[in-house]
């Protein structure tokens, strides 16, 4: 990244112009980003030892996954303590050394909080454990006596995510709730205890210089009075298309709305960004209300099929509620919990042709964009990991529900496996041999790789007035293809995206800026074969 660059960032800082609103957020996996010591899982040196790399690609932030301390039975998103680094990723120390270097290349970072649950081997729950029912130690978690007779049977008919009831009996004969695996115990928001726990936590790290949170399961913590049963079988079918008696609730928006108020208390616009299912666009820009969190990812975009009519019906709809509570959209195309775009999209050549589109697309939307590591490079999912490697809870739903094909760490150079991921001889789940080709060395000396378009749009993206958080004017365009105009201080950016079967012509009166892949423009016109995006300076349209 230039010396002007960052001056410029700086200023636009210095000016509080609410950089959270149009940002380019890189999502980091820490166990598969980068590996400093050679145990084959990635962490924050690793991170730290790659900072040029992100700064150059053009991002504006990290987000990374948690890297407290944890016994990993669901890879950290079951916290022991929150305020400490687990060895596996490095320490305390080397935290605060990643948010100062961050800075220093200009990147903010943002952290993972996970306030849904904690780990079993969390020391909350070690007292509850220890304690007897109805003790205030047993009241920071959901435990409850079971049905029937002898308190054989769960206390409701909630299931847990990764599958079989979301209730453990213990041996005293009380139930208690994880609505994720058995080592995710639920704490309970009705406790103010727990409340005050989590402004601390918060304000550590804050303390320490990160600049927001993810908060995992934005939708949880808070439970329907009296636990009541759903009255239906295969819940996990029901996330994000019904407000279930444990999800979505609308006391939750308490807990955000406190946590903003922290958050505005300091300087440097700290955000906070909602992992939220929720049945309808309308209920998910709750969670986006002037008062509450910054921004709230956009699955309904993520789960959007590639198809001109359907991308164009969500992207409407996402920006009409999200302009109902003033603010911004986000986009997403992948992330660490489904399957990598390029799979999804097709997979082979066709769907990594589809990728370059839609990374077109995306970033040139109104509002803020996130990119999951690799998906620069195409990394397509890996679906042929052997039984052995396969550690993710989630694949307890059934057959393909598990995620470790799309966290397999990122390949850097050479031409064996693990391609630069640390100094080991091998990553923590295995890189294929076949993505020697996909290096980020590979592709940087290539000018038609798909990292190579990442870079050259990020530039535009950020050079470019008319990128910004703004509006955005839909154009006639053919069946099949999406064409829009976004505007700012009198320069147009307009963008074509053919996702049809056969070449679209559109019209073209402006300059060529950047395309997804080859096309031909000649008399006013751009013709784009099918799964193709262009850029252009727009004169008029």
């Amino acid at each position: 990244m230039t010396q002007d660059t960052l001056l410029a960032r700086a200023s636009h800082e210095e000016a509080g112009t609410r950089w959270w609103r149009d940002a380019v957020i890189y999502q980091v996996y820490v166990r598969s980003f980068a590996d400093s010591d050679g145990d084959g899982v990635g962490d924050l040196p690793g991170i730290r030892s790659r900072l040029p790399y992100l700064a150059g690609l053009g991002v504006d932030a990290l987000w990374l996954t948690p890297f407290y301390v944890s016994p990993m039975a669901d890879f950290g998103y079951d916290v022991a303590d929150y305020r400490d680094v687990d060895p596996l990723f490095g320490t305390l120390a080397d935290a605060r050394d990643l948010i100062a270097d961050a800075h220093g290349h200009g990147l903010r970072i943002i952290v993972d909080v996970v306030p849904n649950h904690t780990s079993d081997k969390h020391a909350w729950f070690q007292a509850a454990l220890a304690a007897a029912p109805g003790s205030p130690e047993r009241a920071r978690y959901i435990f409850r006596d079971g049905r029937g007779p002898e308190g054989t049977e769960p206390p409701n008919d909630w299931e847990s995510v990764f599958g079989g009831p979301a209730w453990t009996r213990l041996p005293d004969g009380q139930w208690y709730l994880h609505l994720f695996a058995s080592e995710q115990p639920d704490l309970n928001w009705e406790n103010p205890e727990v409340h005050a726990e989590f402004a601390d936590i918060l304000t550590f790290w804050l303390d320490l210089g990160v600049d927001g949170f993810r908060v995992d399961v934005a939708h949880g913590m808070a439970k329907a009075p009296g636990l009541p049963d759903v009255g239906h079988a295969n819940q996990v079918e029901m996330l994000g298309t019904a407000v279930l008696p444990y999800f979505d609730q609308d006391s939750v928006h308490d807990i955000h709305r406190a946590w903003r108020r922290l958050l505005d208390s300091y300087d440097g616009e700290r955000i906070a960004v909602a992992e939220a299912w929720a049945p309808t666009p309308q209920r998910l820009a709750h969670y986006t209300r002037p008062d509450e969190l910054h921004q709230a990812f956009n699955f309904h975009y993520l789960t959007a099929a590639w198809d001109a009519d359907e991308l164009r019906q969500v992207i409407e709809e996402s920006l009409a509620t999200a302009g109902e509570v003033g603010a911004p959209a986000t986009w997403v195309l992948s992330n660490h919990d489904v399957k990598r775009h390029v799979t999804r999209y097709g997979d082979g050549e066709q769907g990594l042709r589809r990728a370059r589109a839609a990374a077109l697309l995306t970033l040139a939307l109104p509002g803020s964009s996130y990119v999951y590591q690799g998906e620069e490079l195409g990394l397509p999912e890996v679906l042929d990991l052997p039984e052995e490697f396969q550690q993710d809870p989630q694949r307890l739903r059934g057959e393909g529900a598990g995620r470790d094909g799309c966290r397999v760490p990122l390949p850097w150079d050479g031409e064996e496996p693990p391609f630069g991921f640390g100094a080991g001889a091998a990553s923590w789940l295995p890189i294929p041999t076949a993505w020697r080709d996909l290096t980020v060395a590979a592709q940087t000396a290539d000018p038609a790789s798909i990292l190579a378009l990442y870079r050259e749009a990020l530039r535009i993206r950020r050079d470019h007035p008319s990128l910004s958080d703004g509006e955005l004017r839909w154009e006639a365009s053919p069946p099949g293809t999406l064409v829009f105009v976004r505007e700012n201080g009198g320069r147009r950016l307009a963008c074509a995206v053919n996702t049809g079967t056969r070449t679209a012509r559109v019209p073209l009166n402006g300059t060529p800026l950047l395309a997804s892949g080859p096309i031909h423009v000649a008399g006013g016109h751009a013709e784009l074969p099918p799964d193709t995006a262009l850029w252009w300076d727009a004169e008029e349209v």
